[in-house]
């Protein structure tokens, strides 16, 4: 990726599975399952899904013996790192550490008292598994909404500060750290004061964020102002969607800012007075065709054919399209014309060609 990269804060190293997360490490993308875990294939297909539009870090909800039963069946299938979410019962989260899973995220003040605490944390460092401490601001202590007046910044790195301890007292130092608020505001300002004052990993996002473009919106601009600032070592956007949905904007995410980069850049024009093609329809099904596509290339889908190759010379593979017919260059240069209606299918073989070519090189 480009120079322009945001410099990292340097965080201490944290082992999840086969990943080394913070120090400086790539920053993981990761999601949740929305499956029943107790239902094994349904929750093994969508963890496969998820890790195909790229996923690397897998989170499953874990609400009872039955879920905690399930979880050596998932982890025989699927190598994908996975980290159980564990609330109230200690039990649950030694039952996942001894299932396989490779984390754990739980709330130590809501695990069960200092025994249960203790209990967990022996099981994590037996199996050698990081504790990721989540802290949401809907789930706040009462006794810091009535220091704080409410979700505050502050009370929220408050809390999760107190759970480090419970942890850091057992010798413990294996931990991530999330805080997370449905604002954006406040969000911000809590890991940027948690920050100051650990050099844990951190795991960012916006929670409860909203319906997918909202929830975009809202991910895409907390999580970029951070990311912008050295800060986040892993990441999820938090959508009301299906959450292979989640992949497509947290990498978009990630390559706006010149961070990491999965897949294809499209790059499309919005479409003005000049355009004599169906650019939107043009455009979406490229991407839809591309979805799948791990290689890292800009396409360029414009609807000029006077502006559009100046305006994309950079792109690696690009069509302008003018009125029955569209041009298709690489960096700027006509390789074809394209006449009629044609456009997609004489563009896809284009970029297939491409892609072909790029291969052969990287072999050789």
């Amino acid at each position: 990726m480009e120079s322009s990269a945001p410099s990292r804060r340097l965080t201490r190293p944290v082992r999840l599975g086969q990943l080394v997360l913070g120090d400086g490490q790539p920053i993981r993308v990761q999601s949740m399952t929305n499956t029943d875990t107790r239902d094994v294939p349904a929750t093994l297909s969508q963890i496969e899904r998820l890790a195909a539009a790229g996923c690397e870090i897998v989170r499953l909800a874990v609400p009872d013996d039955q879920a905690a039963h399930a979880l050596r069946a998932i982890r025989a299938g699927t190598c994908v790192p996975l980290v159980a979410d564990i609330h109230f019962d200690h039990r649950l989260a030694v039952m996942a550490a001894e299932a396989g899973l490779d984390g754990l995220r739980i709330n130590p003040g809501n695990i069960g008292g200092e025994q249960h605490v203790d209990t967990v944390v022996a099981a994590a460092k037996d199996k050698g598994l990081p504790i990721r401490i989540g802290v949401n601001s809907g789930s706040l202590e009462k006794h810091l909404l009535a220091k704080y007046g409410g979700p505050t910044p502050e009370a929220l790195v408050e809390s999760a500060l107190g759970h480090v301890r419970m942890l850091e007292k057992r010798n413990f130092d294996q931990i991530k750290i999330s805080l997370k608020s449905s604002s954006v505001p406040v969000t911000v300002a809590a890991y940027r004061l948690m920050s100051q004052r650990v050099d844990y990993p951190l795991h960012i996002g916006i929670t409860e964020a909203g319906t997918l473009l909202r929830g975009a919106v809202k991910s895409s601009v907390g999580l970029g102002i951070l990311l912008a600032e050295g800060i986040g070592d892993t990441l999820r956007v938090s959508l009301t969607h299906d959450p292979e949905a989640e992949m497509s904007v947290a990498w978009e995410i990630l390559r706006s800012l010149s961070i990491r980069a999965r897949g294809p850049e499209i790059i499309s024009c919005p479409t003005c007075g000049r355009t004599e093609i169906n650019l939107i329809g043009l455009a979406e099904e490229v991407e839809a065709r591309l979805r799948h596509c791990d290689e890292v290339f800009t396409v360029a889908v414009m609807g000029c054919v006077v502006n559009g190759p100046g305006e994309a010379r950079e792109a690696d593979i690009g069509i302008a399209g003018g009125r029955n017919l569209g041009i298709v260059f690489r960096k700027g240069k006509v390789v074809r014309k394209i006449k009629g209606p044609d456009l997609m299918t004489g563009f896809m073989e284009e970029i297939e060609k491409f892609l072909e070519e790029r291969q052969e090189e990287n072999r050789t």
